[in-house]
């Protein structure tokens, strides 16, 4: 039996010497490239934390002491020490979540995987802890580097470094490369005499001699206020050129590091500074992305921070190449009319390659713009670029959306911003699970006034609609597909004046059953559904709007046309297009009754995309089970009755 079954709450860790503890974080590396290798996951970014977990579960009471993660994608390791060794399902339907989620533990705290926002619950939970009379539990809040570019995380950091009495401590797991070098060769020879210096910094007298001094020198003449204000301008550069402490001490709040990530005996020593000092701190730990795998460290791009199935072995992927992804489409269009259009910037939220900016920026390098995790500050410094004259085109995932709704109203709609975001990921994600369903933007854009909004269903339209959008100067445009591989090319039967396409015409006349309003990746659905109600002898007309927003008139039209309509979209159903298209049609005077389909207002849990629709009951099936009903008069709405014919009803024959 290996030591990591002897594991079952964090308590077991502190019977172990750091000989046993080594042996540990082996096996845990282990564990984690042989089970993430049959199940795809956070795999990168989880061997970079075993040491820096093992040691905050050694140092700190766990669930007495809250630790949260930031993001939550390198939370394994701590399911791990927490009792949690099935890993045999992770991300899929009713296994193990890929993020902290507390139906499955009480270890577990925050479940929403947005980053830079951990620092915001430690202070809300340290707060909580204070003015209900339990001040003496800590609050961890594990961040990585690249989250402290959000400025949700400073806004936080402002308010926990206010107040000295709080026990917070912030670990900023610091895998960004860039302090290196001090991991080895003169950080060797130095450790021992910064490891003594942080056990000054962080003593109690430290701190009352200092403030003794300062207030002796301060309240003396001009010389003792010189001296004052030489001597620590001394020693905060002398601080700076020791470690980076940046922005952190200036708000008055205490530094540890930089220590070694990877060193058990280290990470122990500075967590108990951290702990023995009783007041909000820092602990700055350098750590490497996939440490102790070789393919990890070796991939470039991310060091595999999020894998498919792999082998093990070599770290290549075993899935078989599918169809071209949505992103990549996009990747390939976005670049080539850069090459075309001077104008065209590129902006992306520290994820160049997953929203598929890659080959813009490696042929335009100056045109492309990182602004790290700060969607807010995207948005508007994109208000900005088009009031300069270029046509900004910021690439999100969907559910990141959500942070910049603000900016997207204020800044740029208000503004009549010439700027194009395009949401990668939108509608269900799957295994990411509730905080990473890109289902909320349908909605949420809705009541963005001169809004235009599209959604493609295939890689031709994408291309299309993605030149269609750039083109528009005075106005945002939004652009939204699916996560994963592009459908088969579905082509219209015919194209409407105002760009709506007809995908398929059952039954002759004008006048039919069912018109079906198909929204992106739901139009192979749509035409699903309307073959079955074909079988039934249920006649009906398939649409894809193209532009969902505003709702083309020619759509309004057809509605008037038919005894009902369905809409089929991959968004919550409340507030969205189907929603939107009702209104439309009401003011416009038609009656026609309308049936929304899409996702409830829920947090939806992780699993296949398929499932999770199959879950809330959007199929084919299910859609035409349900129109069938409300055309034969059994189910709300009712389809208007056929002139001269009362309103009819009957048995409803299983699909």
């Amino acid at each position: 039996m290996g030591l990591l079954e002897t594991i079952d709450d964090p308590r077991d860790l502190r019977g172990l010497g750091m000989a046993r503890m080594k042996e540990l974080a082996a096996e845990i590396r282990g564990f984690l490239i042989a089970n993430v290798a049959r199940t795809g996951g956070h795999l990168g970014p989880n061997l970079g934390v075993v040491e820096l977990t093992l040691g905050i579960h050694r140092v700190f009471d766990s669930p007495r002491d809250s630790i949260v993660f930031d993001t939550g994608h390198q939370s394994y390791v701590h399911k791990l020490v927490t009792g949690r060794r099935d890993f045999s399902t992770l991300r899929q339907e009713g296994g193990l979540a890929g993020y902290p989620d507390r139906s499955e533990s009480i270890h577990d705290v925050v479940e929403s995987s947005h980053a830079s926002s951990s620092l915001s619950w430690a202070d809300g939970i340290s707060r909580a802890r204070q003015l209900t009379g339990e001040g003496d539990r800590y609050v961890v809040a594990v961040v990585g580097d690249g989250a402290l570019t959000g400025g949700m995380a400073w806004e936080a950091v402002n308010n926990i470094a206010a107040d000295k009495d709080r026990r917070v401590v912030i670990v900023v797991n610091d895998n960004g490369r860039s302090y290196a070098p001090t991991i080895g060769g003169l950080a060797d020879q130095l450790a021992g005499l910064r490891q003594t210096l942080d056990k000054v910094r962080t003593h109690k007298a430290y701190e009352g001699t200092l403030d003794f001094w300062k207030q002796r020198l301060q309240e003396g003449g001009a010389v003792s206020r010189f001296t004052y204000k030489s001597l620590h301008a001394t020693k905060k550069g002398i601080k700076d050129w020791w470690a980076p402490q940046g922005l952190f001490e200036d708000l008055g709040m205490k530094y540890i590091g930089p220590v070694d990530g990877h060193n058990l005996a280290a990470v122990e020593e500075a967590l108990q500074l951290a702990r023995s000092y009783r007041g909000p701190v820092i602990v700055h730990a350098l750590t490497e992305k996939g440490r102790g795998y070789a393919p990890a460290r070796a991939h470039e791009a991310d060091q595999f921070h999020a894998v498919g199935v792999i082998d093990p072995e070599t770290g290549e992927s075993v899935e078989r190449p599918g169809a071209q992804s949505w992103t990549s489409v996009f990747g390939e269009e976005i670049a080539d009319i850069a090459d075309e259009r001077a104008d065209i910037v590129g902006i992306t939220g520290a994820m160049l390659i997953p929203v598929g900016l890659k080959t813009m920026a490696e042929r335009h390098p100056a045109r492309v713009v990182d602004v790290g995790i700060a969607e807010q500050h995207a948005l508007t410094s994109a208000a900005g670029m088009a009031f300069g004259g270029l046509h900004p085109v910021v690439a999100l995932y969907a559910t990141f959306l959500n942070r910049a709704f603000d900016q997207l109203l204020m800044d740029v709609a208000l503004h009549g911003a010439g700027v194009t975001v395009v949401l990668d990921r939108a509608g269900v994600t799957g295994p990411d699970g509730p905080s990473h369903h890109g289902m909320w933007d349908l909605s949420l854009l809705q009541i963005v006034p001169g809004l235009h909004l599209a959604a493609p269903r295939d890689a031709t339209r994408l291309r299309e609609e993605l030149r269609e959008a750039v083109a528009v100067s005075d106005a945002p445009t939004v652009l939204r597909f699916s996560k994963g591989s592009v459908g088969a090319e579905i082509e219209a039967v015919e194209r409407l004046h105002d760009g709506v396409d007809i995908l398929a015409r059952h039954g002759d006349g004008e006048e039919r059953d069912v018109l079906i309003v198909a929204v992106g990746s739901m139009a192979d659905m749509a035409l699903d559904v309307a073959g079955r109600l074909a079988d039934q002898g249920v006649t009906s007309t398939v649409v894809d709007p193209r532009w969902v927003l505003p709702v083309p008139r020619s759509i309004i039209g057809l509605a008037a046309r038919h005894r009902i309509v369905v809409s089929i979209e991959d968004g919550v159903k409340a507030g969205g297009v189907g929603s939107r298209i009702r209104q439309e049609m009401r003011a416009a005077g038609v009656d026609t009754a309308l049936n929304e389909v899409g996702l409830p207002v829920e947090f939806l849990q992780h699993g296949s995309r398929n499932q999770v629709l199959a879950r809330v009951g959007v199929t084919a099936p299910r859609i035409a089970q349900d129109t069938l009903a409300q055309v034969l008069g059994t189910k709300v709405p009712f389809a208007r009755p056929r002139p001269g014919q009362d309103l009819p009803t009957g048995q409803i024959p299983q699909l």
